[in-house]
């Protein structure tokens, strides 16, 4: 085994481990993976590659590695980077180590938008929901703070417990209390539109979209469980809104 082999796994590990964790679908992940290979002569390369590990082999006749996947975001600006990274890699525009140098850099360099515009986006976009749904004008504001309230509690929740499921659930228990407290107290008109345009910031559409998509190429272990995890996390959103409704 040379060094060169070792570099090469390296670095469509680093690759795939990249584009998996910003919200990839398995089967570009994989793709991105065997190009790179190829274009360094391992063409006899082979990957496997789902929601939480990648196995990895540049040769049968050379060891297998493995990398776990421990976290999972959207930042489709990381895809584009690797992507773009792998291009030039296969087009001979940079060498295996400079291409690997890059993918570091994007690893421990790159920042995703910072708290306050990711909550300013989420309250706008439950603010345009509620329109789109055919709210009202006067219950545009509460959907606004609902939205990026909500959002806000789901993504510092998650941060800390770890539990995805379980920051959805109370989001979507926030959302609703706010949306009570606004009908309640005259500042709001129809909760429904209310809490249907807030929780939407929260719903998993990239996650239902690559189920589909991974279920459709063929790679049905990581499209059932991104569909599960989707799955779960709408029923927590459903669970967290029909408590308080309930109550």
């Amino acid at each position: 085994m040379t060094a060169d082999y070792e570099l090469v796994v390296e670095c469509c590990l680093l690759a795939g481990r990249l584009m998996m964790e910003s919200g990839a679908e398995t089967y570009r992940a994989e793709d991105t993976m065997d190009r790179m290979a190829v274009s360094q002569d391992l063409r006899e390369s082979q990957s496997f590659v789902t929601p939480t590990g990648i196995i990895f082999s540049g040769n049968k006749n050379l060891p297998t590695r493995l990398v776990r996947i421990k976290a999972r975001t959207t930042d489709l600006g990381k895809i584009a980077l690797v992507n773009n990274v792998s291009r030039k890699l296969t087009f001979g525009d940079i060498t295996i180590e400079e291409a690997y140098s890059e993918l570091k850099q994007i690893d421990e360099g790159h920042e995703t938008f910072p708290l306050w515009i990711k909550v300013a986006a989420a309250a706008i976009a439950s603010g345009a929901f509620l329109l789109l749904y055919g709210g009202r004008l006067m219950d545009v504001s509460t959907a606004l703070l609902a939205g990026g309230v909500g959002y806000a509690i789901a993504d510092r929740l998650e941060v800390r417990t770890r539990v995805k499921f379980f920051a959805e659930f109370l989001a979507a228990m926030l959302v609703t209390i706010i949306a009570i407290l606004s009908v309640t107290s005259g500042l709001g008109i129809e909760i429904d539109k209310i809490i249907i345009g807030s929780v939407m910031p929260l719903v998993p559409g990239l996650l239902i979209t690559n189920a589909v998509r991974d279920l459709m190429a063929g790679h049905f272990v990581s499209g059932l469980s991104k569909g599960a995890e989707a799955f779960l996390t709408a029923f927590a959103i459903g669970a967290g809104v029909a408590l308080i409704i309930s109550l």
